[in-house]
């Protein structure tokens, strides 16, 4: 075994996105014929390490001492832990300096998108930075008719009527005021709210507009992966109205499924979606609001067909690829080492020009 995906708070994690990158990885590793696990094994050579939770940077201390290497995976920045819990504002600063620290923890550090990597990078961490998208399995999320009958059929939707979708935490960031917002702005419409916090840790306008939603919007709370994949299917439009984001795993998710998509116009997305191609940019909520109906109604020409190629170029596979060539140009060890190699310059990009191969 030569690669451990340190597992130590990930529990705390688990439902987020950080969690599902987590997943993500091994299956990346196992789509290239490296084994991964997320136990300890004195086997293992490289470690993954993907929390900025206290326990992380220590277990990279541990790695080092033990002669292995780290790649330490930048989720996190301090522009999208503001906006989120309790208190998160007034900690971000800290937060940067933490997460610094933690990311300098790492022999390597690869985070999602060039966006991502650029503020890492202005943060001054001083480790070689890849940008690699945390990747969609395109063979789960996909679209599937019986999956949106589905979907439809367990909340007595009728295949005519319109919905609109949305996932994430509770939290000011992700767009949760503006989607309650765009729901009492369109009643004949019918809106779901995937995902779930404890409203002891957000704000108290956040519980507000939860408690006050109208009666077109639905909060299910936290599901499985596959009743979220039947609201991908089972949806006509996912709306995602995240003021910040390192990726969106959830954008992915819907484009895999094949669905239009409606995101704000925002650094991260700059280098990977195309507005009008493979999703609509909204410049504000007035935008978001017009784009939505726009593909409710056919007024505006859906982006599905450039959503599900992007997704599919960015599946685990094909990441999985560059990520063991990461560990060529880096010298890292894993297993398997006989296996066919990628070209190292495909990595090489990769981290000078931030670009996903």
């Amino acid at each position: 075994m030569s690669i451990q995906l340190y597992a130590g708070s990930l529990s705390l994690v688990r439902r987020s996105g950080v969690g599902q990158a987590v997943l993500h990885q091994k299956e990346m590793l196992s789509a290239v014929g490296v084994d991964a696990t997320d136990r300890s094994a004195q086997s293992a050579r490289t470690i993954h390490i993907n929390t900025v939770l206290p326990d992380a940077p220590l277990a990279a201390l541990r790695a080092h001492l033990a002669g292995k290497k780290v790649v330490y995976y930048g989720h996190s920045t301090e522009e999208d832990f503001r906006n989120s819990f309790k208190g998160s504002n007034l900690l971000a600063p800290l937060f940067r300096r933490w997460i610094k620290f933690c990311y300098e923890r790492g022999d390597v550090v690869i985070t999602p998108t060039p966006y991502s990597k650029q503020l890492l990078e202005s943060y001054g961490v001083r480790r070689p930075i890849y940008a690699l998208s945390n990747g969609v399995d395109t063979e789960f999320f996909a679209p599937y008719a019986a999956r949106r009958k589905a979907f439809r059929e367990k909340y007595g939707l009728g295949e005519q009527e319109k919905v609109v979708l949305s996932v994430g935490h509770y939290i000011a960031r992700k767009g949760l005021l503006e989607f309650v917002d765009m729901a009492r702005k369109l009643p004949d419409v019918r809106f779901f709210w995937f995902g779930y916090t404890n409203l002891d840790l957000v704000p108290q306008e956040i519980r507000r507009a939860i408690a006050e939603a109208p009666s077109n919007l639905t909060f299910p709370g936290y599901v499985g992966r596959e009743e979220l994949r039947d609201a991908y299917c089972g949806c006509d439009v996912f709306a995602f109205m995240s003021h910040e984001e390192t990726e969106g795993i959830v954008v992915l998710e819907a484009l895999a499924c094949g669905i239009p998509t409606v995101v704000r116009n925002i650094p991260v997305y700059r280098d990977w979606l195309t507005d009008g191609v493979s999703v609509c940019k909204a410049k504000d909520d007035w935008d978001f609001l017009r784009k939505v109906t726009g593909l409710l109604d056919g007024s505006v020409p859906s982006p599905a067909a450039g959503g599900l190629a992007v997704a599919r170029g960015r599946s685990i596979a094909a990441m999985g690829r560059i990520l063991r060539t990461i560990y060529e140009l880096e010298g890292l060890p894993y297993q398997n080492e006989e296996c066919a190699r990628e070209n190292p310059q495909t990595a090489l990009a990769a981290r000078t020009s931030g670009q996903h191969a």
